[in-house]
């Protein structure tokens, strides 16, 4: 009886070690095609029109890998990113978050004014403070504030840039004790920090964060975005697209369903991403007819250096040819371009 009971015990504790060593994360994240999701159910905009197709942002999926998910990504050839890598130097997963909510926060922006600049409609930007994107270990900062705080004033006096924050920082001499006043979680609060010079950078003075404009955009009609769970910057063409869509009378989808990616430049410049070979899997799995992928041609000098190193658009062609997918991909370097194929596209027969 007591071997039964001895034999149990060890069993229990094997596949207590076993359970643990198979589940725990390890210093790895895995990247895998996310989803592509219609944008007529996240973006709305008074009044807007309605679409007989589909505009449609992608993402792609990253989590912490363990040992079985680390495995499978090998047979699968997803990428396997060092945490290192994934968070920069220093970074914390908080840090890394914010700053992903943040990039989101200033796509929509972006898209916002690219729309309303192309049809010539009007809108306000509003200066909110200066976000805390991250904040440097062992300088005066690191105790005091947090990523996502908002600065909207110092030593008593609003700001309107965070230009005009740094330059009013870095006057002071290293020592010097600036009275913050900061919004957090809603709350307002102002807070004693020193200035000091920076560790790397001796003829630099400041207090030690990772800052940017946080900046409201106003509209008529009013524009409303939702992206719960979503982050990052690479939505951004796809979020012009759609509110352009809205605000205008024709339906530029035509019938098809259109996917995409790339980050959006208030002037409608379209800019690379990450991701995009998950992406483009992630659009072909939704029934995509059209992908939209940045055209940014590598620099011939770089190229010479890195020749395995393609642009967006190469890459995003290499997938869609591996994966036999009918799905027509489409190079684009503005949302001008974007607009110029949907124009001159036939009507989707039924």
């Amino acid at each position: 009886m007591r071997q039964n009971k001895r034999s149990y015990f060890f069993i229990f504790i094997a596949g207590l070690c076993l359970a643990v060593m198979l589940f725990s994360p390890l210093p790895y994240y895995i990247t895998e095609p996310g989803i592509a999701r219609e944008l007529d159910s996240v973006i709305k905009v008074e009044g807007g029109t309605k679409e007989k197709g589909e505009l449609m942002l992608t993402t792609v999926k990253i989590g912490k890998a363990t040992l079985p998910t680390y495995l499978l990504a090998s047979i699968r050839k997803y990428e396997v990113i060092p945490e290192k890598e994934l968070f920069g130097q220093e970074e914390t997963d908080e840090e890394y978050n914010i700053r992903q909510m943040y990039d989101m926060n200033s796509s929509q922006n972006n898209a916002i004014i690219a729309a309303f600049h192309k049809i010539k409609r009007p809108y306000r930007t509003h200066f909110k403070g200066v976000y805390v994107l991250d904040v440097f270990p062992d300088m005066p900062a690191e105790k005091v504030l947090k990523p996502g705080d908002r600065i909207i004033a110092v030593d008593g006096r609003n700001l309107i840039s965070s230009s005009q924050f740094m330059k009013y920082v870095q006057s002071k001499p290293p020592g010097a004790q600036l009275k913050v006043t900061i919004v957090r979680k809603e709350k307002q609060m102002t807070k004693p920090i020193s200035t000091m010079k920076f560790p790397m950078q001796k003829h630099k003075t400041g207090i030690g964060i990772g800052l940017m404009d946080d900046i409201k955009v106003t509209t008529h009609p009013k524009v409303t975005i939702h992206t719960k769970n979503i982050g990052g910057p690479s939505a951004g063409l796809m979020f012009s697209l759609e509110i352009y869509n809205q605000l205008v009378k024709q339906d530029i989808t035509k019938g098809y369903k259109i996917a995409g990616t790339g980050t959006i430049s208030p002037d409608g410049t379209v800019g690379r991403i990450g991701g995009i070979a998950y992406k483009v899997v992630a659009a072909e799995k939704a029934g995509a007819d059209i992908f939209f992928a940045p055209n940014d041609p590598v620099p011939k000098e770089w190229k010479k250096k890195h020749p395995e190193f393609q642009s967006n658009y190469e890459e995003a062609v290499k997938v869609a040819k591996d994966t036999k997918t009918n799905m027509k991909i489409v190079p684009v370097k503005t949302m001008d371009d974007a607009l110029s194929y949907l124009q001159n596209l036939k009507p989707k027969e039924s």
